[in-house]
């Protein structure tokens, strides 16, 4: 039996935050337009540490990276990710099929203590699209002290983008003035604080906006044309240290 999960005030809304349309209920967008095209609520063991250990479709594509380390545990119908990236020489990334162009996906989450700096990104990937790197297309980045929405398709992902950009990371240089501006405009980051509750987390695609509310409040929403990408081919949650997951859910609207 899973344990009693309590729920905690989790936010500190900046006025940037506070000016997003409250009512917005994107978990209920969901049920009431959408189908749902997959659910995980964790209840089983997982199968030693390999790419398909975790089951139910999952794949961990830093697991043979590091085959003796346990990086995520099935525990009380929890999945409980661990990072290890110096063993793997990479943070973990955990991804699942998805694939619609409007949608989203509803789970809960929490941040259990166990390490400094917990932190959590989820969004979608399409390693069939050109031009892209790793195909990454939008994320959700939630860490301590803020929550970021980013475009990687047409923003840092973009291959000659990226290229540009690592000239300047390389040499620890700031990136010129046209650059920076640019990929300024595809993410948007608002001030939160992180708790070690379990909370409610929906990330929803709807046309070229994408959009995150926690206990069903819309904390931040922005707009840009990656997001619009016709297929989230995967789900794909990374983290760089330990965050716990359960409840997940994948709807498709279009």
């Amino acid at each position: 039996m899973k344990p009693a999960l309590i729920l905690l005030p989790l936010l500190l809304i900046s006025p940037l935050a506070a000016a997003e349309p409250s009512g917005r209920n994107d978990a209920g967008w969901l049920q009431q337009n959408g189908v749902r095209i997959f659910q995980d609520t964790f209840d089983r063991e997982e199968d030693g540490n390999g790419l398909k250990a975790i089951g139910n479709g999952w794949e961990s594509a830093t697991a043979d990276r590091a085959p003796n380390v346990k990086q995520a545990d099935l525990d009380q119908g929890i999945l409980k990710i661990a990072s290890d990236g110096k063993a793997a020489g990479h943070g973990i990334h955990i991804h699942h099929d998805a694939g619609f162009a409007d949608g989203g996906t509803t789970l809960r989450f929490r941040f259990p203590g166990l390490n400094k700096g917990e932190a959590l990104t989820v969004g979608h990937v399409d390693r069939e699209m050109i031009g892209v790197h790793a195909g990454h297309l939008g994320y959700a980045i939630l860490s301590p002290t803020s929550i970021m929405l980013r475009d990687h398709k047409t923003g840092i992902s973009e291959e000659k983008l990226r290229a540009r950009r690592a000239v300047f990371l390389e040499r620890k240089e700031k990136l010129p003035a046209d650059l920076d501006a640019f990929l300024q405009t595809k993410e948007k980051t608002v001030p939160w604080k992180a708790d070690n509750a379990w909370h409610d987390l929906t990330l929803a695609f709807d046309g070229d906006e994408m959009r995150l509310s926690i206990d069903g409040r819309l904390v931040v929403s922005h707009r840009s044309e990656g997001f619009a990408h016709p297929s989230k081919r995967w789900l794909s949650f990374s983290a760089a240290s330990t965050v716990w997951i359960d409840e997940v859910k994948i709807w498709k609207v279009k």
